[in-house]
């Protein structure tokens, strides 16, 4: 300011040959001007509007962000901050008087950290004394608001951990219709949560088991409308892909099962021989064997170490299986003998390896009465 002062005397000294008496009825304004970073701001325009005569001034901050307006008649007045063509802040009333210029800074850093502060404690509603007569009625008004939203939230949030915890419990008891009931509670209450729609198309599929006809499609259409809700919400989970996948296998919609089990493993690469595998049991339990090989392949292609996919496969391929020579021996096509060594390998004592074991002894036995496929032989093959 003592450079202000100094450039305000030089002004002074500069009008010594006006007429005393309009020299004693000016006034003057100076102040320093800081952006929101806290340094001294270039270039801020500071208008000058008179309350009491009509009367516009206006003036520019310096690379130190000082300004002053000499020659200004003694009055009432308001001074606008503007940067960079919006109002930033304003000072109204301030009285003039003769002597020396009428201090009014400006600090933006200051003024939002304020703000800022402000913000956080109308949101926490912990505001002071001093903050609530700092208050202006629109921001007073907000801050009620607030209150209000935070306390329904609140109790919303509480509602529903209420809801989707009964909810995992009935699951988990194998009480479905109760665990349908909750998680739709819970879909209600908040229609954005993913894992809530999930959890809800599993139910329906609990539900759906203990249906039949109509009723259970009516159950399933329900469990495959909350599949697509946690899908949409979430597209890049793997694992609903995967059960939703599976659902639709239960269903016989062989085709959509086929390609939510691919997305799944597209997904997630290091756990396509899973979701490989699981497409190859449900084609394999819907008789669909040639896809199912496919799959199996696949599996391998992406978990060479996935050891029930090896023994699998070995079965697929004992099924493109030629009959017996003329000698009685069976010749096994490439890559069957390595599927089940894989397999035993890999899985010694696993619930296959008797069944591999057996495989790989036939291939080197005459068989003298007619050959029967082990392949044929096989119920069902049971899903990860």
């Amino acid at each position: 300011m003592h450079r202000v002062l100094r450039t305000l005397t030089l002004a002074a000294a500069a009008s010594l040959l006006l007429p005393l008496a309009a020299f004693a009825q000016t006034s003057s304004l100076a102040g320093v001007v800081k952006g929101e970073d806290g340094k001294p701001l270039k270039d801020a325009i500071v208008k000058i509007e008179r309350k009491d005569i009509k009367g516009n001034y206006k003036t520019k901050t310096n690379k130190k962000g000082e300004y002053i307006h000499a020659g200004l008649p003694l009055g009432t007045y308001k001074i606008t901050l503007e940067v960079e063509g919006k109002d930033r802040d304003v000072v109204d009333g301030v009285r003039t008087t003769l002597g020396d210029p009428k201090e009014i800074n400006f600090d933006l850093h200051a003024m939002k950290k304020k703000q800022e502060s402000l913000a956080a404690a109308a949101q926490s509603g912990t505001l002071t004394k001093d903050q609530e007569r700092d208050m202006t009625p629109e921001q007073r008004a907000a801050m009620e608001k607030a209150i209000k939203e935070r306390s329904q939230a609140m109790a919303k949030n509480k509602a529903l951990n209420d809801a989707f915890n009964q909810g995992v419990e009935a699951l988990k008891t194998g009480q479905f219709e109760a665990a349908v009931t909750a998680f739709a509670k819970g879909a209600e209450m908040d229609a954005k949560q993913h894992v809530i729609w999930a959890q809800l198309a599993e139910s329906y599929m609990g539900v759906a088991k203990t249906k039949t006809g109509d009723e259970q499609a009516q159950v399933l259409a329900k469990g495959f409308e909350a599949y697509n809700k946690a899908i949409e919400l979430k597209p890049d989970d793997s694992g609903y892909h995967n059960n939703f996948g599976l659902a639709l296998a239960r269903a016989k919609k062989f085709p959509e099962a086929q390609a939510e089990l691919t997305k799944a493993a597209q997904i997630e690469p290091t756990k396509a021989g899973v979701y490989y595998y699981n497409l190859g049991a449900l084609l394999v339990n819907a008789n669909q064997t040639e896809p199912a090989g496919e799959a199996f392949k696949k599996a391998l292609e992406a978990d060479p170490n996935h050891a029930d996919s090896q023994y699998q496969y070995g079965i697929y391929l004992i099924g493109k299986m030629p009959p017996p020579g003329a000698d009685g021996k069976v010749s096994p096509l490439p890559g069957t003998k390595e599927a089940f060594s894989k397999y035993l390998e890999l899985k010694p004592d696993g619930p296959f390896a008797e069944s591999a074991k057996g495989m790989l002894a036939m291939f080197d036995t005459q068989i003298a009465t007619e050959f029967k496929n082990p392949a044929a032989q096989k119920k069902g093959v049971k899903k990860k």
